[in-house]
């Protein structure tokens, strides 16, 4: 199986409330498909995947060196898991 080459936990007040839905947000390599993500997720976290969406947000403009360059683009998922299964944010010690 391909490696996830970009993995990223957004927080932020949307997401905080989708938590209540059982919706994770994640931001992901822009070359990740839909696929490949919700086996990753279920064989790493052993949860059941229900649905997956994905957007890919605006481009952000930055100067480097006097020339406008692109910023590295990612994609947003928002993984919806079954009733009764759940992610772990933060690690137990």
């Amino acid at each position: 199986m391909d490696e996830v080459q970009y993995l990223d936990l957004v927080l932020t007040e949307k997401s905080i409330r989708l938590l209540g839905k059982n919706q994770y947000t994640l931001n992901v390599d822009s070359r990740s498909t839909k696929t490949r993500i919700k086996t990753w997720i279920e064989l790493f976290f052993n949860v059941r995947v229900t649905a997956i969406n994905s957007y890919r947000p605006p481009e952000k403009k930055g100067k480097i060196r006097q020339k406008m360059r692109h910023r590295m683009r990612y994609r947003r998922m928002i993984i919806t898991l079954k009733p009764g299964y759940s992610i772990p944010l933060f690690p137990q010690e």
